[in-house]
């Protein structure tokens, strides 16, 4: 069995970034109330206004029970409202409320700080050039999986 140290894997390497990355958000989050999967939700429900949770589910990278737990504790907070569909009385539709647009502005401003951050540690041919070595690495894994 051939072995290959962690320091060596760059799925180790991805994942400490993807680790420091939700840290980070997590910390300058926190001061608007929110975690950053209540953040995503809230960014691409902005973004999305009526989607139902399954699509918000899969946009945001997680299982649709956890996504039922998020929209719950949004739902609680008063930050979303969910009403039926018009046509589909089984499929919720998912928006914002006044208060959950006033918390998505101030995540959004927190977390932006972080992106525009974590941007200016590379020249504009570098973050260029990491998106495409990203979307590569995805291309693969998604194509090993099927």
């Amino acid at each position: 069995m051939t072995t290959l140290p962690a320091s060596e894997r760059l799925g180790f390497h991805l994942k400490r970034a993807e680790q420091a990355l939700n840290a980070t958000k997590n910390a300058v989050l926190k001061p608007a109330g929110v975690t950053v999967a209540q953040y995503a939700a809230l960014l691409h429900l902005a973004e999305n206004p009526g989607i139902s949770a399954a699509a918000l589910a899969r946009l945001c990278g997680v299982t649709p029970p956890t996504m039922n737990t998020v929209l719950k504790n949004l739902q609680d907070r008063g930050l979303i409202e969910r009403t039926p569909h018009e046509w589909h009385k089984n499929v919720l539709e998912t928006r914002l409320t006044g208060e959950g647009r006033t918390v998505m502005a101030d995540a959004d401003a927190r977390a932006v700080r972080v992106e525009r951050a974590l941007a200016a540690e590379f020249t504009d041919e570098e973050r260029d050039t990491l998106v495409t070595l990203l979307g590569r690495c995805v291309d693969l894994l998604e194509r090993e999986r099927n």
